[in-house]
């Protein structure tokens, strides 16, 4: 992957890391960049896109969900 994609691939990610007010909307995105990060990184290192993105995604729902905003 060259650097420019992974720039914008990391600006993108980023840029949603923050969206969700519940519960379930952070643990939904927390998820989904969680996989996608996965995927990138699994691909890169020679573990498998496919584990990485279920690892990922699974870190990432858990991380978005403990992460919820009291009110």
């Amino acid at each position: 992957m060259s650097a420019i994609k992974f720039m914008v691939l990391a600006v993108i990610l980023f840029g949603a890391t923050a969206c969700g007010d519940t519960w379930g909307q952070r643990a939904v995105t927390g998820g989904a960049i969680g996989a996608g990060s996965g995927a990138v990184v699994g691909g890169a290192t020679g573990v498998g896109v496919l584990p990485g993105a279920l690892i990922g995604g699974a870190v990432g729902a858990g991380v978005g969900a403990a992460t919820t905003p009291e009110r």
